[in-house]
């Protein structure tokens, strides 16, 4: 007697490990090229934000071992008045330069000599001393909520090498499937298929 009466070819404990395998890549695989594209549109423009949210990648060693070098912070949007003593905010210390730096506040002066003004003195973890330059409350960013440990090289990569993260994708399309062509159940062989028996069916 055959062990499948509709002659449904059985997937092997192989395919079906390869098959969820394969949608959890191909899901998160998109996630991760819809969240870049997302920041890549983001990044246009210092005062765009993503549902107030700003992404930053760490260069230089200062906040380590808070934060390191290949990191990315994501800064939340935020008013002077809700930064305190201990927070790590992103600020421009220059009105001449589009560069950001993310240090840590170490002191907070409100209405600073009478001008109504909310500055900042700030210091990067990994430096022995204050960084020389009050920040002042228009210049500040926000505050960083949380991390990415080395996702800013992922970032910065295919930003700049998009070319290679497209021939990446057609790549995996055709391992995938030529994968699945090799691992998928085989049909019955046509005109050699044995005919299922019933259970009054006698055989001598």
């Amino acid at each position: 007697m055959s062990d499948n009466a509709n002659n449904v070819p059985v997937k092997s404990t192989g395919y079906r490990v390869f098959s969820l395998i394969r949608r959890l890549f191909i899901y998160l695989f998109a996630i991760g090229i819809i969240c870049a594209a997302i920041m890549f549109a983001t990044n246009h423009s210092p005062q765009k934000s993503f549902f107030g949210y700003r992404y930053y990648t760490v260069l230089t060693p200062s906040m380590s071992p808070t934060y390191k070098t290949g990191d990315m912070v994501f800064v939340k949007l935020q008013n002077a008045s809700d930064i305190k003593v201990g927070d790590v905010i992103t600020f421009n210390p220059s009105s001449s330069s589009d560069a950001y730096l993310t240090h840590r506040v170490t002191q907070k002066l409100e209405d600073y000599e009478g001008t109504g003004v909310t500055c900042f003195r700030t210091k990067g973890d990994a430096n022995d001393t204050e960084d020389a330059m009050l920040i002042d409350q228009e210049r500040v960013i926000g505050s960083v909520k949380f991390s990415i440990p080395k996702l800013g090289y992922i970032v910065r990569f295919i930003q700049l090498r998009w070319y290679f993260v497209v021939a990446l994708i057609v790549l995996l399309w055709i391992f995938f499937t030529l994968l699945n062509k090799y691992l998928a159940p085989k049909g019955e062989d046509k005109g050699g298929a044995q005919a299922a028996l019933s259970p009054t069916d006698k055989t001598e």
